[in-house]
């Protein structure tokens, strides 16, 4: 080991990693803010029709179903197609809002895998 170089690190090094300690801690702060935020937003989905609605929280969990009485009328195979299509419509809503709020908090930061 050359005198004053310690364990390899030189000072650039340690700036980089207090630098991406400073970040972790900026996206850790952001993830529980957004994770707030998406408890309290409410996402809708509904069928083709718009006689069956779903609304889930930003984090997927299930809210409430409306269902309009001529939704009711049509039977209960119709019924059941439209609440599945009322469901996976919020679902794909919540998945996108979810991902555009996490590539927000992310931006700039080059983490693998997001």
């Amino acid at each position: 080991m050359t005198k004053g170089q310690g364990f390899g690190f030189g000072l650039g090094k340690m700036k980089e990693l207090t630098e991406a300690f400073k970040k972790a801690q900026q996206v850790q702060a952001g993830a529980k803010q957004l994770q707030d935020e998406l408890e309290q937003m409410e996402i809708e989905g509904q069928s083709d029709d718009g006689l069956v609605k779903v609304v889930l929280s930003g984090n997927q969990e299930p809210r409430r179903v409306e269902i309009d009485p001529q939704a009711i009328e049509q039977g209960a195979q119709a019924l059941s197609e439209q609440v599945t299509t009322a469901m996976k419509d919020a679902y794909e809503k919540s998945t996108a809002t979810m991902r555009e709020r996490m590539e927000e908090l992310t931006s700039g930061l080059n983490l693998p895998g997001l």
